[in-house]
């Protein structure tokens, strides 16, 4: 997944980015609402991490103005434990879940994983496409009961390519989901993870759509 994280506490900040990163997603980071708003009026994201009580604002206030403005990307709210009036207020907005602080890294990547599933309108926590199962939680995949292994970029690729199976995602498309903004875009980086991919999972398994980008070929 990529995700906006948008907190002013840098020792958090540094510790959230540091565990999503561990588990495959791509994390982009801001401290506070003008910089969140202006990421997610130029970006797109997979989820966003939104603390309550930022710098130059309140987090719930941003929250309402893009819900406003029709950007449905899922939130996940960090707020103080004792904080219940923030937790009813940001789920009351458009949050799609909450966190209280202090949390555990592995509950929080469970959490992200969730809501970013509901807002895609599945239940299965795997992706299945024909013989193909693809685990976000275990970054595992399957192909007819056995294990292959992909880098992390690879999994990120086909991924995105399995939770809209009939959708074509273009190249740009994919590099937003593979790279964050500090992070330099080999010219063929999507090119060549596809041709691995392809070797892996099967020649016939991923569709070139010419001059639009790449989608699952229909099992």
């Amino acid at each position: 997944m990529r995700i906006l994280l948008i907190e002013d506490e840098v020792i958090l900040l540094d510790g959230i980015q540091a565990g999503l990163r561990l588990s495959g997603d791509i994390v982009d980071a801001v401290g506070n609402c003008a910089d969140g708003y202006a990421a997610l009026s130029t970006s797109t994201f997979d989820a966003v991490i939104l603390d309550v009580m930022l710098p130059d604002g309140s987090g719930l206030d941003l929250l309402a103005r893009i819900r406003a403005e029709g950007n449905e990307t899922p939130v996940l709210l960090l707020t103080a434990l004792d904080e219940i009036r923030d937790r009813v207020n940001g789920l009351d907005r458009g949050a799609d879940d909450h966190l209280g602080k202090p949390f555990d890294l592995e509950e929080l990547g469970a959490r992200l994983r969730a809501i970013v599933r509901r807002r895609a309108g599945r239940t299965q926590p795997n992706l299945l496409h024909g013989r193909i199962i693809l685990n976000p939680a275990s970054l595992e995949v399957h192909v007819a009961d056995k294990l292959i292994h992909l880098s992390r970029r690879e999994f990120a690729v086909l991924a995105s390519l399995m939770e809209r199976p009939g959708t074509i995602r273009s190249k740009d498309f994919l590099e937003d989901q593979l790279y964050g903004w500090q992070e330099e875009v080999e010219s063929n980086a999507v090119e060549v993870h596809i041709h691995n991919l392809r070797s892996k999972i099967g020649r016939d398994a991923i569709e070139t759509v010419r001059g639009a980008g790449y989608r699952m070929r229909t099992p």
